[in-house]
């Protein structure tokens, strides 16, 4: 059964919180992610013009083998966008720190359980890996494409202007393929205003995208409150606007905060889903 999410205000963030010393599904909280969706013009209920996932990393996962000696992983979960919820951060460490003290019988039992808990508290099927602490999976890469953050441009505006996106004046009508990065991301959560630091890589095809008028805009969430996922469904639906473009994925590498990092993704249907990687900050 699908959880019903519950008001931001009973959340555990930005409270107090209880570490439990053993294993505690309740402590999952859910977030409806239609009432952000409203905002971007997207209506509940509606078809989202976009697919993707929200890409979890866990370095702080453990749990007691049959014989009570502790085992550790990292955990790389993928949500789907599509799911009703999303899962608040908080409660998701909570939740994970309630698995320390608790016997498994192996890393299938613990995959398992995983991903029925948080399949039922998203509404969704959730995909969980639990990845060795050497794996090379877990390798630092680099974004792909170039970068755009040695622009010279002067900046003066810090909250989201979707008015700096524009068609490349020069462009000539021009349809191109290409992919750009920032690293300058910055947003706030929406509840303790602690800042969320992150990379975005834009890939699309259509009109040529001005790119000083692109980095404007990204360093304009810098003051912005929002999850780190309607920070990335927002650039795509206001880039989507900005050009028409016939293709676009946005994705976003997020710093990770509590042992958590979290890099959502989203795309017009049919683009092939990035593949997973980890930056250096993350």
């Amino acid at each position: 059964m699908n959880e019903t999410p519950a008001s931001l205000d009973h959340s555990p963030l930005g409270r107090s919180a209880r570490y439990s010393g053993e294993y505690d599904a309740t402590l999952l909280f859910p977030l409806d992610r239609a009432e952000n969706r409203v905002a971007l013009g997207l209506a509940d209920g509606a078809a989202l013009p976009f697919v993707g996932e929200d890409e979890w990393h866990a370095y702080e996962l453990s749990w007691l083998n049959a014989r009570g000696k502790p085992v550790v992983a990292v955990g790389r979960f993928r949500l789907p966008a599509d799911a009703p919820n999303l899962v608040e951060s908080k409660s998701f460490k909570l939740y994970l720190n309630s698995f320390n003290q608790t016997c498994f019988q192996g890393h299938d039992e613990v995959a398992t359980t995983l991903e029925r808990d948080l399949s039922a508290i998203v509404g969704g099927r959730v995909d969980v890996e639990l990845l060795g602490v050497d794996d090379p999976a877990l390798i630092p890469r680099r974004l792909p494409g170039e970068c755009i953050d040695d622009l010279d441009i002067a900046i003066d505006d810090y909250t989201p202007s979707a008015e700096h996106l524009q068609v490349a004046s020069n462009s000539g009508g021009r349809i191109v393929e290409e992919t750009l990065h920032s690293h300058l991301l910055k947003s706030n959560c929406p509840v303790t205003g602690q800042p969320d630091w992150g990379s975005v890589m834009v890939r699309y095809k259509g009109p040529v995208l001005d790119r000083e008028g692109l980095l404007r805009y990204l360093v304009g969430f810098r003051q912005h409150q929002g999850f780190h996922e309607h920070c990335v469904e927002q650039i795509f639906t206001d880039i989507m606007a900005a050009t028409g473009a016939e293709a676009l994925l946005v994705m976003a590498r997020y710093v990770r905060r509590g042992g958590l990092d979290i890099s959502p993704w989203r795309a017009t249907p049919g683009l092939k889903p990035p593949m997973p990687l980890r930056l250096a900050r993350q």
